[in-house]
């Protein structure tokens, strides 16, 4: 049966678990990594900052990454950058 990893990265973070898990094949592993993945997302936005990138991959036996979820916090203007708070538009 197949040995899988998690590798979690956040900002300068990156570490995978010296154990691995065995499951019977990559489409069992997606299943697992998204169940997984789920479980964690709501700790991790809670916690990210502006313009900020989290990762989950699942690695195979030979460490080589075979999926990814990615949750990227992006800031989209240049006013939400510099300041907590918002002035009105002008008209």
């Amino acid at each position: 049966m197949p040995r899988y990893y998690f590798r979690i990265s956040s900002g300068t973070y990156a570490g995978a678990p010296g154990e691995g898990f065995d499951l019977p094949d990559n489409n069992a592993a997606w299943v697992e990594m998204t169940r997984v993945g789920a479980d964690l997302i709501g700790g991790v936005t809670r916690k990210l900052k502006q313009n900020s990138e989290w990762l989950i991959e699942l690695l195979d036996e030979s460490r080589t990454p075979l999926f990814g979820i990615r949750v990227t916090a992006e800031t989209r203007d240049q006013v939400a950058a510099t300041s907590d708070v918002r002035e009105p538009a002008s008209r």
